[in-house]
């Protein structure tokens, strides 16, 4: 699985982005998808995730703000962003993971990272 991400951006507090990522290769076998994203200096966090049938969670610090949404298994996963602020500014990275055999083992794929800075 390939995972390409795009549309990050600098925009003012309060502005809105979408983020896009576009899987190929084996598609049909990802189980799971989410966006992360990393600060500097600071660990990578789960954003947003959406599972195989669409149930999707979020980070306390988005709810409200971010909808991520995913129509089929071959659409790309797109995070919605309002109300930014300046303690969005991160890198942005999409993740995939698939359950993959008899033992479902679990893969994990990592896109590129898209920047999104807010300023105040």
């Amino acid at each position: 699985v390939q995972l390409q991400a795009s549309g990050g951006g600098l925009v003012q507090a309060g502005g809105s982005l979408r983020l896009s990522c576009v899987a190929s290769g084996n598609t049909f076998n990802i189980n799971t998808m989410g966006w992360y994203r990393q600060a500097p200096g600071k660990q990578r966090e789960l954003v947003a995730s959406i599972r195989d049938g669409g149930v999707t969670s979020y980070a306390d610090s988005v709810k409200g703000r971010f909808t991520l949404s995913r129509d089929n298994a071959k659409a790309p996963m797109i995070l919605q962003i309002s109300s930014l602020k300046p303690e969005d500014t991160a890198v942005y990275f999409c993740n995939a993971e698939l359950l993959v055999g008899r033992s479902l083992t679990k893969m994990v794929y990592w896109g590129q990272g898209t920047q999104v800075t807010v300023s105040s």
